[in-house]
């Protein structure tokens, strides 16, 4: 028998529990995944009812899918990801994005709770991801590869999400995320030189799925919590449960501008 890869027999798996193809599919991240319960006439579809499917590990990432729908958009959310530092090779932390575009959604935004590089932003705020370094520094790669706006993120959901935080009164930041290994917090020397190469926000997934996104040619949009100061930036320790609880605090104006974005882009 002919062994299809996972993403596709994890689609079949949906389409058989959803009404219809979404118009747009969410990955929700660390403390984010509340979003959910903004959706009405909602199929809750937990990862480990999926044959094979891995199961999330981290505190905050809730481990299941949702399918429901916001003014009457049809709306897939991933409350749940998996991180490269868990163990997971690429093609692991890249599934959803595949099984994204298998079950036929042409749009992904791609959220996770970030830590502030920029000295001049504020811990809560929110922020746009208009292009992105990778810190990883895998395969014996020596210097931080950067990826713009004009080489994959895609225009016209940037411009949706920049009208829909004027509409909605949400103040969005856009800078450049940077990617790291984890799963310890950075050093402030790392941070500094991520700053000084640009960066402003800094966390350890996101960038896989983007970069997935842009392969798989789906129009994508990241979104960033900014949920402390990362290292060096002030004198306070770092700590997961301050991820969590900002992600609380601020999850009414996350709330807003992704509707906002739904309900004026995807519709």
């Amino acid at each position: 028998m002919i062994q299809h890869p996972m993403e596709k027999q994890v689609a079949e798996f949906l389409q058989n529990r959803i009404p219809e193809p979404p118009a747009i599919a969410i990955v929700l991240g660390s403390g984010l995944s509340e979003f959910s319960d903004h959706l009405v006439h909602k199929i809750s579809v937990l990862y480990s009812e999926i044959p094979r499917y891995p199961q999330p590990t981290v505190t905050g990432h809730v481990g299941e899918f949702i399918f429901g729908y916001l003014s009457d958009v049809p709306v897939f959310c991933a409350r749940g990801r998996f991180h490269y530092y868990e163990g997971h090779p690429l093609e692991i932390v890249t599934l959803p994005i595949r099984v994204f575009k298998e079950i036929g959604c042409g749009k992904v935004i791609i959220t996770n709770a970030a830590g502030c590089i920029n000295p001049q932003w504020n811990v809560g705020e929110l922020m746009l991801i208009e292009g992105h370094f990778d810190f990883t520094f895998r395969n014996g790669a020596g210097d931080p590869k950067i990826r713009t706006t004009l080489e994959c993120y895609d225009q016209s959901m940037i411009r949706f999400a920049k009208k829909a935080a004027r509409t909605t009164g949400v103040v969005l930041r856009c800078g450049t995320y940077c990617w790291a290994l984890g799963p310890t917090y950075e050093t402030p020397s790392e941070i500094a030189n991520m700053r000084r190469l640009g960066g402003d926000a800094v966390g350890m997934s996101t960038v896989p799925e983007i970069e997935e996104a842009n392969r798989q040619q789906l129009k994508f949009l990241g979104v960033s919590c900014l949920t402390n100061f990362a290292a060096g930036i002030t004198s306070e320790p770092l700590n997961h449960m301050e991820v969590l609880e900002t992600t609380q605090r601020v999850k009414k104006q996350f709330s807003e501008l992704i509707s906002g974005i739904i309900v004026n882009y995807a519709s």
